[in-house]
């Protein structure tokens, strides 16, 4: 079946008819869709496994195997403010999963790590995220895997750049 030329008053094609919007078929558009949709299986995954919400894994997997940090250095590493992630770290303490203390060097700073439970929180998560990253490139051979990497870290730095660039114009 053939298709009679599209003129500029019809209809743009639907995605039915093989075609991608303009912005969707962008390469930003693409990786933010993978990465959606590897957030939105992590974030059951891991409800699933240890009980946590998407902010409380992202809590416990920043604070890993590390030394005690601070609410804020904490903040920071998540990319949200300090009043975003305190509910989940009062949560993360109730369940016994987080420890808080103050800092012996400066009173006016909490520090916080991961208890045994915490650990063990901590722990499935990576297994769990070691699974999902073997199984998600388990399809690429080596070389395509190693090519992959290697136009994604050139991708990151170009868009560096760019955030930085648009940081300046602001």
């Amino acid at each position: 079946m053939s298709q009679k030329p599209r003129t500029q008053t019809q209809e743009p094609p639907t995605a039915a008819e093989g075609e991608l919007a303009p912005i969707t078929a962008m390469m930003s558009s693409r990786l933010m869709v993978l990465a959606n949709l590897l957030k939105r299986g992590a974030i059951l995954r891991y409800k699933r496994l240890a009980g946590l919400s998407s902010v409380e894994f992202g809590l416990v997997a920043s604070l890993g195997r590390r030394p005690p940090m601070s609410v804020i250095r904490l903040a920071e590493a998540v990319g949200m403010d300090k009043g975003q992630i305190s509910r989940a770290l009062a949560e993360l303490v109730s369940r016994k999963l987080v420890a808080k203390a103050v800092n012996p060097r400066d009173n006016r700073e909490t520090l916080v790590c991961l208890t045994k439970a915490g650990l063990a929180a901590h722990d499935a998560i990576v297994a769990g995220a070691q699974e999902r990253n073997r199984r998600l490139l388990e399809q690429l051979g080596a070389a395509e895997l190693e090519v992959l990497l290697a136009q994604i870290d050139r991708l990151t730095g170009t868009a560096a750049e760019m955030l930085a660039a648009e940081k300046d114009l602001n």
